[in-house]
Parts: C-alpha cells; structure tokens; sequence
C-alpha cells in the first residue's frame, strides 16, 4: 500500500456523535439546510436552544444555525459558549429541540453540528431520516431570526453539582485545572471550589486546542505530569473542546482512562447496571460491581439505545460510559440527601467529581483508588491521514489472519468480536482492537494488557506494524 500524501476535503458527514467536516465545507447555507430540516421533523415548543464551543469557526455556523431554525418559524435561545451537557439539559427541560455547533476533540480547521430533540440525544434513526430530508429540502430564505441570549443553562449546570455534592466534599484537595480551550473553562473551576477544592488554574489559550481524551499525547501527558509535581496537585483536571469527555490526572501525573473513570464513577453513583462499548477495559467486569456489563458499538449513540433498552425491560440505575470518559446517568442519584438528575447525554463533569469525591471517601489518593481496581489497562492511539477504504482493508487483513499486521509473542487468538471494527482476545489475556474512525480519516487502535507499561509497549508495536502497512 502507498502512503497518501493529502487527504481531499469531503462533505460533511455523521460520525460517532453529530456531523462533522471541514470549517470551509460547513457553509452557511449547508448548516442552514441541515436546522431548518431538524427543525421540520422534531416536535419542539416554538425555540431552538444553540450553544457553541470556542473555535473560530463555531459563531459563524451559530448565526446560520440560528437563520435556518427561523426560516420554519422557530425563536432562537443563544446559550453562548458553555458545556454540550448544560446546554442540551437546558433544552430537555424545556422540552424542545436543540444544536450544539461544535466539532469536539477534532482539529481545529473542522467542526460539526450536534442534534438534540425535546427526547433526548439523536439516534442513529434520526441521522437517517435528516440525510433523508436533506436529499430534497431546499436553502431557507434569509430570515432574521428573534433571538433570545440567555446564561441560565451554565448557571443551572454549575447548580446541578454544587447542590448534587456536599459543600466540603473536595475539602482539603488541592486540584490543578488544565482550560486550554474547553467550553467548561468557567464553570469547572467554580464548582470544584464550591465543593471545597483549592483551585490552581492552568494553561489558558486564546486559540483552539483539540482535546482528545482517548488518546493523549506524550508530549501533553508530560506537561500535565510536570503541573502535577510543580504545583503539588491531588488531582489535574480537564475536558475536550465542548466539555462532554473529561481529563483526569492523577496525584502521579498519569492520566486515568476514560474506561476506568466510568466504573468509578458508576460505582459511587451505586449504579446496578453498565453500558459500555465494545472498546471499553474489561476491568468494569473484573471489578464484579454490578449485577450487568453491556457493550455496544462504538459511539453514544449506539449506548444510550442499549440503556434505553435495559430501562425498558426493568432495570433503573443503569449508567453508561465510553472509554473517552464521557458519563451518561439514567436515573436520578440520591446521596446524602442530595440529588443528580438523570442526564441521558454524554457528561464530562460528573466523572471528575465523583472521582475525586471517591477518593477523598475512601481516604485515598486517586492513583490509591485506581490501584484498587483489577490491573487491566488500556492504552489507545491513532494513525492519521488513513483514508477510509485503506483503514478498512487493514481491518479485513487482520480478519484474514494476516498476522504481519499486529505484534508476535501474543498467543493464540481466542475470541474474534466484530462489533466494531476487528478485536481480538488472545489466549494471553491481551487484546487488540482496530477500527476506522467514525469521523476522521484516522485509524484507530485499542490495546489491553496487564500493565500500564505493557499496554503502552503492546500499542507501540501495533502501530508500528500498522504503519508500516500503508507506507
């Protein structure tokens, strides 16, 4: 296989959560098109909710947002720049439909459009039936929308956790805060001192930073590591761009994954049952917390119908998570005489909190409560610049047994699992997992194994062999 050189901009399109493209191919009459036909097909109470993350791009496709949303006779609600969570909670409770103009933890020069209707997030069915309408609906007319600015849904959102969490239940923490570009650059560094932290802040940029809290970089974990000691932390905490995947740096500068942050937090909210993706470290099944392990494929989409599902057939507290970190709640949690209500929509917040409130309950250091988990760990990363049909013929190499393709010494494969993508369980305990991205020209890979060290080693010779395959 040759290396490509460039990969040529392509239209916009639905990955794992929302539409995402370019910045240039997101044009004002593209995202127009796309809420004037959202709003057509979802019932709402007359207003579209819009919020936005911090990239250059982000208040020019708002404001087209806002023209296509108008053209069907809606009002706008502009919640400015705040958390995807606290703006789509706001438009739950409100019980209408609502975009959050955002392109998350992708670069920079790329954006996308995240749907929400008066129910909840958008289902895959939903994308259907949109990529449907916009075969045939025509650019809405320039209309000047009636927009309404509004701070509320950031004000409730900090309200959500301060009043869920005890005044003093970060007492005595002293955790750093990494803002970079986050949505949640306000709002997390005033509920964590609302809850007793002392706050050192850090990092602030006036660009944008693309966040990815799966895959962390050497170079921003040695960063992050270097705070830790300066500033003698507890904790470094952070999210992605829109603040709907949290960061969580431990008191010895190693990140904590995503799929270990979900089976802490499901377990201080005393969850029954979890739904995870096929992706996730098998420690939540390890660890014999709860009555019930669920794993879809990959995207929160695809584990939020899966927690619909369980609830459907009986179950209440069931949880969600995704190996970014991102938390979804099905019911409402009752500690201590305090409440947090169900958020059926990916969450950052709630897993630095409740990690930190665990550690600080079970009077430990973050690295002591991670420590106590079964030692099952992850490491993940990505080939970038992989067009879509060379990712898939790799994915297919491994299916046909090509074993150039991953590292030797691995055993023999036990179980090959096709959910998404191509993971295979060796009889050595490890795991390889491989996929394209939903969203990105990217190839994606997950590895597990027994130790940090291991699994980092492991992911450095799969992409090693990976890369080698396309050169």
């Amino acid at each position: 296989m040759s290396a490509p050189e460039r990969i040529d901009p392509v239209a916009p399109k639905f990955g794992t959560s929302g539409l995402r493209g370019l910045a240039v191919e997101l044009t004002d009459d593209l995202c127009a098109t796309y809420a004037a036909a959202f709003a057509s097909q979802h019932a709402n109470n007359g207003s579209l909710y819009v919020g936005q993350d911090k990239r250059e791009s982000s208040a020019r496709i708002a404001a087209a947002v806002a023209r296509g949303a108008a053209s069907q006779g809606l009002s706008i609600v502009d919640c400015g720049i705040l958390p995807t969570p606290a703006m789509a909670g706001a438009a739950l409770r409100a019980k209408t439909i609502s975009i959050m103009v955002t392109g998350s933890h992708i670069p920079a020069d790329r954006n996308g459009l995240k749907f929400y209707t008066a129910e909840g997030e958008f289902t895959k069915a939903d994308e259907a039936l949109l990529a449907m309408a916009m075969a045939g609906f025509e650019t809405p007319r320039h209309v000047a929308p009636s927009v309404t600015t509004t701070n509320e849904p950031l004000e409730d959102y900090l309200a959500r956790y301060t009043a869920g969490f005890a005044p003093d239940a970060l007492q005595g923490q002293r955790v750093g805060v990494w803002l970079h570009s986050s949505a949640a650059g306000e709002v997390l560094p005033g509920i964590l001192r609302a809850l007793g932290a002392e706050v050192v802040s850090l990092g602030e940029v006036s660009g944008f930073v693309p966040v990815d809290t799966e895959a962390v970089d050497v170079e921003t974990r040695d960063t992050l590591a270097a705070w830790v000691r300066e500033f003698s932390l507890d904790a470094l905490v952070s999210t992605d761009g829109d603040a709907d995947r949290p960061l969580v740096v431990d008191d010895k500068g190693q990140v904590v994954p995503g799929d270990i942050l979900g089976p802490i937090t499901a377990r201080w909210c005393r969850a029954d049952e979890v739904v995870t993706t096929v992706s996730a470290n098998t420690l939540v099944e390890g660890a014999k917390a709860f009555q019930r392990v669920s794993r879809t494929k990959i995207g929160s989409p695809y584990v939020i119908a899966e927690m619909e599902a369980r609830m459907a057939a009986g179950s209440i507290r069931v949880a969600g998570y995704e190996p970014n970190g991102g938390f979804l709640l099905g019911w409402d949690v009752s500690r201590n005489g305090r409440e947090i209500g169900a958020l059926m929509t990916r969450d950052a917040v709630l897993p630095i909190l409740a990690t930190l409130a665990a550690a600080v309950e079970a009077d430990m250091s973050v690295s002591g409560l991670v420590a106590a988990l079964p030692t099952r760990r992850t490491a993940t990363d990505r080939l970038e610049n992989i067009p879509q049909e060379i990712s898939l013929r790799l994915v297919n190499g491994i299916l046909a047994g090509e074993t150039s393709l991953f590292p030797t010494g691995l055993g023999q494969v036990v179980e090959i699992d096709r959910t998404d993508g191509v993971r295979l369980r060796f009889d050595s305990g490890r795991i390889l997992h491989v996929r394209p991205s939903g969203n990105a020209p990217e190839l994606r890979c997950y590895v597990e194994a027994e130790s940090d060290a291991a699994a980092a080693d492991l992911l450095q010779l799969a992409l090693s062999n990976l890369r080698r395959a396309v050169q």
